[in-house]
């Protein structure tokens, strides 16, 4: 019985853990620049501002790649958030929330 309730615990321990460290994913072409600077690392509300005003000018972006066009994001910035970026809402029917 011991080893079955410490069995049970190891695994709930275990479980949170993997999903806590799930990162929080964001979609850069519906998302405001409030909630940009909160989930992307290196991304603050500059350069949350930066992406919103990007998008607005130049439509939405195509693939994650594409935020190293905004002034103050560079490609190690987008491969840090990777795992966090997705990419929807293309205008022309693409899938919502495709990573690239």
């Amino acid at each position: 019985m011991r080893e079955r309730v410490l069995g049970l615990v190891l695994g709930c321990v275990l479980g949170a853990g993997a999903w806590a460290a799930a990162p929080e994913r964001v979609d850069i072409n519906t998302a405001d620049a409030a909630t940009l600077a909160r989930v992307l690392e290196g991304v603050g509300p500059a350069r949350a501002a930066a992406i919103v005003e990007h998008r607005r000018r130049h439509g939405p972006f195509r693939r994650a790649e594409d935020l190293a066009r905004v002034k103050g994001i560079g490609p190690r910035t987008v491969e840090r958030n990777r795992g966090r970026i997705a990419v929807g809402a293309r205008g022309s029917g693409g899938a919502k929330g495709r990573e690239r």
